[in-house]
């Protein structure tokens, strides 16, 4: 097996994720308590987790196939909750506003490797960002 790591690609600080994410966990939350905070800062550091993952692509410029499925893959899954909110709030008539903004946040930050996506990998060439 060949190792994936290369400490001089990955230089990405995730401190710059986790700082604020914690921040705006404690800003804003429903009840200001332990668990509340907690997740509360789950939501927004699931919001900005793919950030490394696109650093790495943007460093390279280019991702074997199967890295660009599995990003593709977390995508989707992110972007099927836009239709679930849509329905719970006419059906259920409920609204999470912090999971609404870092959701929409989170399918936004995909924007860009879709469109590469959708006209290279699924076109049947590689994943290669434009110079």
């Amino acid at each position: 097996m060949n190792p994936t790591f290369d400490p001089s690609l990955d230089t990405f600080r995730v401190e710059y994720l986790v700082g604020p994410s914690l921040l705006l966990g404690l800003l804003f939350n429903y009840t200001f308590s332990f668990k509340e905070i907690m997740w509360s800062f789950s939501i927004f550091l699931e919001a900005v987790a793919i950030f490394p993952q696109l650093f790495i692509l943007q460093r390279t410029g280019e991702a074997e196939t199967i890295t660009t499925h599995y990003l593709a893959a977390l995508g989707l899954y992110r972007g099927f909750y836009i239709p679930n909110w849509i329905y719970r709030y006419y059906m259920e008539h409920t609204f999470d506003p912090i999971a609404v903004v870092a959701g929409v946040v989170q399918t936004a930050l995909y924007a860009d490797f879709f469109y590469v996506y959708f006209t290279k990998v699924l076109q049947g060439k590689r994943f290669e960002l434009p110079a």
